[in-house]
């Protein structure tokens, strides 16, 4: 047997565990991940549910090139709308839900009460366990008309008439989904760059305080450089999921949740536009034709990110 072939079953046998959960994640991430890709094809296709599994094959293509779909949905009244909100929210979710766990994970690293630091960390984590149901229970507990907290403060204290809508107006709406995004993913987010933060080398900080730098010069000077790498790299990611809900992924429980018959003109983005015409009104080849370029846009962002950070800067996902 070639020696190298030696040493790699050798290996192989010594991290066989290891090996078994790659192979199990590898697996879940086929069956869960790739197989279903290839319901996109009735995107171009004509399907009926009545065809059941089959007629993902059996179900004619469509006119115009197998683009009828995708032309509808550029047609549709709702297309400008949709997008524009789809945007908006994930630009504002950008905006301030990537700033905000950078600030919170220096400030946390410039604690020096490590029980203290502990606490506010793991506090600060815990709401990105809460499902969206359990947030929006919140939310509608502090902000609904009839009993909410806020509400009947601002009324008590003579600072308004009546109780302010906040659930069922579609002005409000953005800012609710960006402050309980921020709410809900401040920590977790916080995580890594508390990671990265460890791993520079503390040689740097003591050089720096032995030639009189202050804590916020370290800060700007060797923490914020240190991180940079996972900055752009998160950066880029985020950027790529504008068309899905900024960080932290879909958008769409959110909206769901969150969204009503009155704050929809600004609420509807393009996740719960697909769920409601796919599967609400039974269009699944029109929901999967949005889906599909949804997608499209968002692997496009990422990649001209990628190319516009290792152009930039030099850092970049590969």
């Amino acid at each position: 047997m070639p020696r190298s072939k030696n040493k790699f079953l050798k290996g192989l046998r010594s991290q066989l565990a290891l090996q078994m959960i790659a192979i199990a994640g590898l697996f879940v991430l086929a069956v869960f991940a790739y197989i279903p890709m290839s319901g996109i094809i009735i995107a171009f296709k004509d399907y009926k549910s009545a065809a059941g599994f089959v007629g993902f094959f059996t179900s004619p293509w469509t006119s115009q090139n197998g683009f009828k779909h995708f032309i509808a949905f550029f047609s549709d009244p709702w297309f400008g709308r949709v997008l524009k909100n789809t945007l908006g929210i994930s630009v504002l979710k950008l905006l301030f839900s990537f700033p905000a766990p950078i600030i919170f994970a220096l400030a946390l690293n410039e604690l020096r009460l490590s029980k203290f630091k502990r606490v506010v960390q793991t506090v600060s984590y815990l709401p990105h366990f809460i499902s969206w149901v359990v947030v929006y229970g919140l939310v509608f507990t502090f902000l609904n008309t009839q009993t909410g907290f806020v509400s009947r403060i601002m009324v008590d204290l003579g600072l308004w008439s009546e109780p302010y809508n906040f659930l069922a107006n579609e002005s409000t709406f953005w800012t609710l989904a960006v402050i309980t995004d921020v709410w809900k993913e401040l920590g977790w987010w916080s995580i890594i760059f508390l990671a990265a933060i460890t791993g520079i080398d503390p040689g740097l900080y003591e050089a720096a305080k032995v030639d009189g730098a202050s804590r916020w010069r370290c800060v700007w000077h060797i923490t914020l450089p240190g991180i940079k790498g996972t900055v752009v790299v998160l950066l880029i990611l985020a950027l790529g999921g504008l068309f899905s809900g900024g960080m932290g992924g879909s958008n769409f429980d959110q909206t769901y949740l969150m969204g009503n018959n009155v704050n929809y003109p600004t609420s509807m983005t393009i996740g719960y536009y697909a769920y409601q015409t796919g599967i609400l009104n039974q269009r699944y080849s029109y929901a999967t034709a949005v889906g599909l370029f949804q997608s499209v846009i968002s692997v496009t962002l990422v990649g001209l990110s990628n190319w516009s950070s290792k152009k930039l800067t030099g850092e970049g996902i590969v």
